[in-house]
């Protein structure tokens, strides 16, 4: 049996991730987290994995080749609170330990399919996989560059030099099942289901940066998307690369919240949403001036030409299955 490890397991992608492959009958999987939050726990109850293992024990035992033959590793582990301001913590989690992964896949012949970010793009107008478009706002962003520019100097700008295959997924704003131990950092989608749920109302943004009120927009991608890309690479060993893992349109969070509202069957338009108040709005925040991002996109040319054709669920139909999938949980 092919033999895989995910860490960040029992975080919000590797958990799908691990369920993605259980689906195709894998079941040896090595799952690495750090469970000091213990009820992540439940992301990983109904999955099948061979074997837990800490975080703080993981990296020195691969090194030494303790997991015998891994065929790949998704590499989801990361601290990926976009407001931690303590770069020394941020850069020992996000940067060494990846570029140390990397180093160690290379020498064992493990391929590796790592989480990078959108957040690599920052203030950035210009969302294609190149330097002149990389300007990270906070030390998460620089942390998941600085490794993506790690792996361009190992490998001379071309990840396809690599020994085996290494694939990088600069990842949009990704929401869906199994993050809902993500407190502040959840999905936008699931902080209003919960926020619909008690008050029969959404609150968005009001007027900011040239945008209507609710007018701001995301590339917003499911995460069954996401594990169906990680996947495709996985069944075509021979790509390498960095790429865009979004659905290369931009929404608004209006279509968000409206898909939110209509799950339960309703028909609203978004102007008898407003009327019903049941979308409302508020003053843009004065401490987020200067550093919101009204606009992401990703561009999918490299992802395509990759060969990778997969076609991503849009804003209505990837949140109404999630809100399906919450309200069958009863959450």
């Amino acid at each position: 049996m092919t033999r895989y490890v995910v860490t960040g397991a029992a975080g919000f992608i590797g958990s799908n991730i691990i369920k993605g492959l259980n689906t195709r009958g894998e079941t040896d999987v090595i799952a690495v987290d750090d469970l000091t939050q213990g009820d992540k726990f439940r992301n990983l109850v109904d999955l099948q994995i061979s074997d837990y293992v800490d975080a703080g024990d993981f990296y020195d035992r691969f090194d030494q080749g303790r997991y015998g033959c891994v065929e790949a590793v998704f590499h989801e582990g990361a601290c990926s609170d976009t407001m931690e301001t303590n770069g020394q913590y941020m850069m020992a989690n996000n940067y060494t330990l990846t570029c140390r992964l990397f180093e160690a896949c290379q020498r064992q012949r493990t391929r590796l399919l790592y989480a990078s970010s959108a957040a690599t793009y920052g203030g950035s107008a210009v969302f294609r996989e190149e330097p002149a478009n990389e300007t990270p706002l906070n030390v998460y962003g620089y942390s998941k560059l600085l490794v993506d520019q790690h792996l361009r100097r190992a490998l001379g700008m071309q990840f396809e030099r690599a020994r085996v295959q290494v694939v990088g997924f600069r990842y949009f704003n990704v929401y869906g099942p199994r993050e809902q131990h993500k407190g502040r950092m959840a999905s936008v989608a699931f902080h209003q289901y919960h926020q619909f749920k008690a008050e029969g109302q959404v609150r968005l943004f009001g007027e900011y940066g040239g945008y209507g009120p609710g007018e701001q927009e995301r590339d917003f991608v499911y995460v069954d998307d996401v594990v169906a890309v990680n996947l495709w690479f996985l069944d075509h060993p021979d790509r390498s690369g960095l790429f865009n893992l979004g659905t290369g349109r931009a929404q608004p969070f209006n279509d968000v919240a409206l898909a939110v509202v209509n799950a339960r069957g309703a028909q609203l338009t978004l102007e008898q949403a407003r009327q019903r108040d049941a979308i409302v709005y508020t003053a843009f925040p004065d401490a987020l001036r200067g550093k919101y991002q009204c606009h992401t996109q990703a561009d999918l040319t490299a992802l395509r030409a990759a060969g990778c054709t997969h076609e991503f669920l849009d804003v209505q139909a990837g949140v109404t299955a999630y809100m399906q999938a919450l309200a069958l949980a009863g959450a």
